[in-house]
């Protein structure tokens, strides 16, 4: 999701000394008069799932009032995709969590119509997910679709993941997601803070957060923080071998190029933290629409 146009009024939030270094994982949650944020969280690698427990622990530690709107079961690659069923199967196994039977996006239409009926939250916050979000990645990604999911329903939204393109390692990765997880709080206080009584984003625009693995361990902190876009290129090549019996196999082949200047891919690749802005329609850039304009000049039905 490559929106050059949401980039400027995203920059006026992001692009200070304060989140040009990592977040302080002990900032403080909210400033004392003001009543807590309310937190829709979800994720696609389900409700259950070690990064999206890791951020409701967190966030709920640092003053917010959290609850799981989240996938029953694993639905990592979903994209966009919801509302494709004519029924769906929904658990409330504990105090301020629900699991639904569906898509990223599912989670979030039925936390939006029902658990959070008549209030909308304050926040959507998708993940920490299993793994990188970048590039072309996080177009097809069920973490970025269900902070697209909140964004067409005017909620501000946080897409969140921990990991590069290199292949993960479970352990790492798994105890990355606690410095992933500080960083977010500290990125929600300073968006809470700057934002006094107002949205903590411009109307329609979201983030795309990607928290890079630092060390052997993942324990470590990221480097720094970057004000990225989403790499136009697509790391993941599908690859069809024919059966001979009229099925095909599916494969994927690892074929990265080198990251695009000021990408997502290139700061997570340096070990920092990408904040790519993001909204959720399909429009151009306007200059990409003048050039667009200018093709179809005449054409008549």
């Amino acid at each position: 999701m490559r929106r050059k146009h949401v980039l400027p009024l995203a920059a006026l939030l992001l692009c200070t000394p304060a989140l040009a270094a990592a977040v302080p994982a002990a900032a403080s949650a909210r400033p004392a008069a003001q009543a807590p944020l309310r937190i829709l969280l979800t994720d696609d690698d389900g409700y259950d799932a070690p990064g999206i427990r890791a951020a409701f622990q967190r966030l709920s530690s640092a003053g917010y009032d959290v609850t799981i709107v989240a996938p029953l079961t694993n639905q990592s690659g979903a994209g966009t995709k919801m509302l494709s069923a004519t029924s769906i199967a929904v658990r409330h196994p504990e105090a301020k969590v629900w699991a639904v039977d569906g898509t990223p996006g599912d989670s979030v239409a039925f936390g939006l119509a029902e658990v959070f009926k008549g209030a909308a939250p304050d926040l959507v916050v998708s993940g920490t997910n299993f793994g990188p979000n970048v590039a072309s990645l996080a177009t097809h990604s069920g973490t970025v679709g269900g902070a697209v999911a909140a964004l067409e329903s005017g909620v501000p939204a946080i897409a969140v993941s921990t990991g590069g393109l290199a292949a993960p390692d479970p352990v790492a990765t798994v105890n990355a997601m606690q410095p992933t997880v500080d960083f977010l709080a500290g990125l929600i206080n300073q968006l809470r803070t700057r934002a006094e009584s107002g949205p903590l984003l411009p109307h329609g625009v979201g983030l795309n957060v990607n928290y890079p693995v630092i060390g052997a361990d993942g324990k470590g902190t990221a480097k720094g923080t970057s004000l990225t876009f989403q790499d136009p290129q697509a790391p993941l090549v599908p690859d069809f071998t024919d059966s001979g019996d009229g099925t095909w196999k599916v494969g994927v082949r690892f074929a990265p190029r080198p990251p695009a200047k000021g990408s997502d891919v290139e700061a997570v690749s340096a070990g920092r933290v990408a904040i790519s802005p993001m909204n959720a329609d399909w429009n151009t850039g306007a200059a990409d629409f003048a050039r667009t304009g200018a093709l179809l000049a005449g054409l008549r039905p």
